[in-house]
C-alpha cells in the first residue's frame, strides 16, 4: 500500500463470542469490536502486547506487538510504511473477516482478507502471532496471520523462506531507523538454491552469508548447544524454510535484524530485565560478505586478513583475487589440498549429489575437468553428500572451534601439489636408493646364512674325522 496522508489508526482486540460484540477475554476481539489508541490487547499469558506506539523520537502512530515486559522491543509493526502522522486512530474487525485501520472511515491498513467470515475472530497468541480466524472454537484454521509477514524479527515458530506452489517469500526488513519503522535496505532472506544457507542483503548487494544448511546447523555461525535453541531447515515439495525453537519454554529469545544490517538473537535475562545478546552477524572483519578475493581465504586471526589458497597466487598488488600457479589440464597427478573448518565457498555454481560417499565424491571430481573443489556435508539427519563447485571459489573463512566449520578439498595440478619433474626425479632417485639399500641388506643375509650353515657343516665334518 503506497503512502497517503492520513490521520488515525487503531488498537486492537477485546474478545467476543460467537454472538456477541465484545467479550471479557483480553486477547480477542470479534466483529465490530475495536480497540483505540491508548487500549491495548494481551496475549493470554501476557507474553506480548499490541497496541499503537510511537517510535524513538517520533510522533506518528503505529499498530505494533511487543513483548510486555519489554515495551521498546517491538516485533511487529501492522502499518510500517503508512504512520498516523496525527490524532489517534481506531482497530476494529469487519463483518468480512478484515481487520480495518480507520479514521473517519479511511483504511489505512487491511489484512486484505478475501471473501466474508460469518464470525471473525481476531486473537493475539502467546507466541507473539496475531491471527484472524472465522471462528474461535477453530483454534489453528487460520484466514490470516501476521507471522506470514514478517517485519525485522524472526520469533521463535516464525518462518522464513519460500512456498515453492505459489512462489511467495517471506524474510525480514530491517526498519529504516530507531524512529522509522518503515521498510528499511536490510532483508535477512532464505537462499534456496543448491543446500539452503541464509543471506543478509543491502538491496542487490550481499553483505552477509552463513554457510549452507548441512543437517544440523548453518555453517560458519556459533555451534550453540542445543541446550538455548534448536535451528530448524524443512523442505519439500511444498515450502522450504528455516524457523528455531528454544530449548525450554523457560528462554525468551528473539532474532533481530537492526537498522544497521547487523543480525542479533537476543536472549531475555530475567535477572536484570535485560536482553543479552547471545551472538551477533556479521561477526568480524571476515563476516562481510567476499572480504577477500576469489580463490582466497579470509582469516581473522591474521593482520592481513585475506591470503590465497594454496596452490594459487595473487593476481596483482591491488587486486584480492588469486590466479592458479599452474593450469588443471585433467592429467594424472592431479589431486586436491584440504581447507580445514572453514564456512565453505558460496554456492555459485555446484552441484550436489546426496548419493557419493567421501570416496566416490573424490572421483565423481576428477572425472570432471571442471570440478575445482568438493566437500562432504550432511544433507539430512545421518545422511552424507557431495557438494562439488566449479570455477572460481569465492567468500571462503576461516572459523574457529566455537564455530561450525567443514573441511573443503581443492584441485590442484601435480605442479601445483608440489610433484614437479625435479621433485619426480627426486622421488626416483630415492626409491632407487632405498631398493639398492634393501637389496644390499638382503644380499648380506643371505651371505651371512649360507656361511653360517657352511660353517656349522664344516665344524661337524672336523668333529667327525677326529673321531
Amino acid at each position: 500500500m503506497g503512502k497517503a496522508p492520513i490521520c488515525t489508526w487503531i488498537c486492537f482486540l477485546t474478545l467476543v463470542f460467537s454472538h456477541l460484540e465484545l467479550s471479557d477475554e483480553a486477547d480477542v476481539i470479534g466483529a465490530e469490536g475495536s480497540i483505540s489508541d491508548g487500549e491495548t490487547l494481551v496475549s493470554s499469558l501476557e507474553t506480548f502486547q499490541l497496541g499503537f506506539f510511537s517510535p524513538g523520537k517520533s510522533r506518528n502512530r503505529y499498530l505494533g506487538i511487543w513483548y510486555k515486559n519489554s515495551p521498546g522491543a517491538v516485533v511487529w509493526v501492522a502499518n510500517r510504511n503508512n504512520p498516523i502522522a496525527e490524532g489517534k486512530g481506531v482497530l476494529t474487525l469487519s463483518d468480512t473477516g478484515n481487520i480495518l485501520l480507520n479514521q473517519t472511515n479511511t483504511v489505512v491498513w487491511s489484512t486484505k482478507v478475501s471473501g466474508a467470515a460469518r464470525n471473525p475472530v481476531a486473537q493475539l497468541l502467546d507466541t507473539g502471532n496475531l491471527v484472524l480466524k472465522d471462528n474461535k472454537s477453530m483454534p489453528e484454521s487460520y484466514l490470516w496471520q501476521s507471522f506470514e509477514h514478517p517485519s525485522d524479527t524472526l520469533l521463535p515458530g516464525m518462518k522464513i523462506g519460500w512456498n515453492l506452489k505459489t512462489g511467495e517469500e517471506r524474510y525480514l526488513t530491517s526498519w529504516t531507523s530507531a524512529d522509522d519503522p518503515s521498510l528499511g535496505s536490510f532483508t535477512y532472506r532464505l537462499d534456496k538454491n543448491g543446500l539452503p544457507q541464509l543471506f543478509i542483503d543491502r538491496g542487490s548487494v550481499k553483505r552477509y552469508r552463513t554457510g549452507p544448511w548441512n543437517g544440523i546447523g548453518f555453517g560458519g555461525v556459533p555451534a550453540v548447544p542445543n541446550l538455548v535453541f534448536k535451528p530448524i531447515v524443512i523442505s519439500n515439495e511444498n515450502e522450504v524454510y528455516h524457523t528455531y525453537e528454544p530449548a525450554s519454554n523457560s528462554i525468551t529469545m528473539r532474532l533481530w535484524l537492526n537498522q544497521s544490517g547487523y543480525l542479533q538473537r537476543l536472549i531475555w535475562e530475567q535477572k536484570s530485565n535485560e536482553w543479552d545478546v547471545l551472538y551477533s552477524a556479521p561477526f568480524d572483519k571476515c563476516g562481510s560478505y567476499g572480504s577477500c578475493g576469489v580463490n582466497s581465504i579470509c582469516s581473522s586471526r591474521r593482520a592481513d586478513a585475506c591470503e590465497c589458497i594454496k596452490g594459487f597466487i595473487s593476481k596483482s598488488q591491488e587486486s584480492k583475487n588469486c590466479l592458479r600457479e599452474s593450469p588443471l589440464d585433467c592429467q594424472k597427478g592431479e589431486g586436491f589440498t584440504r581447507l580445514d573448518g572453514v564456512k565453505v565457498p558460496d554456492l555459485l555454481k555446484i552441484e550436489l549429489n546426496e548419493s557419493l560417499n567421501p570416496t566416490g565424491c573424490e572421483a565423481e571430481c576428477l572425472k570432471n575437468c571442471s570440478c575445482t573443489a568438493y566437500a562432504n556435508v550432511n544433507v539430512s539427519e545421518g545422511r552424507t553428500g557431495c557438494l562439488m563447485w566449479f570455477g572460481d571459489l569465492f567468500d571462503i573463512t576461516e572459523v574457529s572451534d566455537m564455530y561450525r566449520g567443514e573441511d573443503v578439498f581443492i584441485r590442484l595440478s601435480a605442479s601445483g601439489l608440489g610433484l614437479t619433474h625435479d621433485s619426480k626425479k627426486k622421488n626416483r632417485m630415492a626409491i632407487i636408493l632405498v631398493s639398492i639399500i634393501s637389496s644390499a641388506i638382503i644380499l648380506g643375509l643371505i651371505s651371512f646364512i649360507i656361511w653360517k650353515r657352511f660353517e656349522v657343516k664344516h665344524h661337524r665334518s672336523f668333529m667327525f674325522m677326529n673321531k
